[in-house]
């Protein structure tokens, strides 16, 4: 699957099957959390074959069901890029995920944020997790914005084009979508507006925008 595919294809999903996560599979996504971590200074990590995180009634009261496996989101409460830098790394993974075969979701409060599986240090701050595994379903597509209600540009390129349309098919919390893409210093950049999680939305986004010029 290309990452156009996997771009394309990806949609959230609560409810998994209950079984565990191929080794190889495991092995790779932890390849890819290590290299991540090391482009961003972050501490993401990925936990596997452990339901207490997701047993609580906020996440039954989000429907989820058999998540087992997740992502967590993690880096230095003093970094002021850090949601951003979550969301565009954990996308990253997601990304991966969805391409060798797995589905994923974006969890913010459906979970047990004092599960001993999650790794924090001092001076550390938990920012969200993503529940990844073998999906009942594939999930279904989200309603977007158009190109025009995030870019008040005009005489598009092609490739940023593209970007606003691969940025427009990211998750966002609420399906918000609440940002704006521009230029910045002669790069296309995905700034947020005010909002809740708007940051992490943002750098979700910008991930996919950047997929474009690859």
């Amino acid at each position: 699957m290309t990452i156009e595919e996997a771009i394309k294809n990806r949609h959230a999903v609560r409810a998994y099957k209950d079984a565990p996560i191929a080794q190889d599979i495991v092995e790779r996504l932890r390849e890819e959390v290590t290299a991540c971590n090391n482009e961003s200074g972050l501490h993401l990590q990925l936990v596997t074959n452990d339901k207490e995180a997701f047993n609580c009634l906020m996440a039954r009261y989000g429907n989820f069901k058999n998540v087992a496996n997740y992502f967590v989101l993690v880096g230095h409460k003093n970094d002021p890029q850090l949601d951003r830098k979550c969301g565009y790394y954990g996308e990253r993974l997601v990304l991966l995920a969805q391409q060798l075969g797995l589905n994923t979701c974006w969890v913010t409060t459906s979970f047990k944020k004092n599960n001993e599986r999650m790794q924090l240090t001092d001076g550390e701050k938990l920012v969200c997790v993503i529940a990844v595994g073998y999906g009942e379903t594939q999930g279904k597509g989200h309603k977007t914005k158009s190109i025009s209600d995030v870019c008040a540009m005009e005489h598009l390129s092609d490739t940023f084009r593209k970007g606003i349309e691969y940025a427009l098919l990211a998750p966002s919390s609420f399906n918000q979508q609440r940002y704006k893409i521009e230029i910045v210093d002669g790069k296309g950049t995905v700034t947020p507006k005010w909002g809740l999680y708007t940051k992490i939305d943002a750098g979700i986004a910008q991930y996919h925008f950047d997929q474009a010029f690859v």
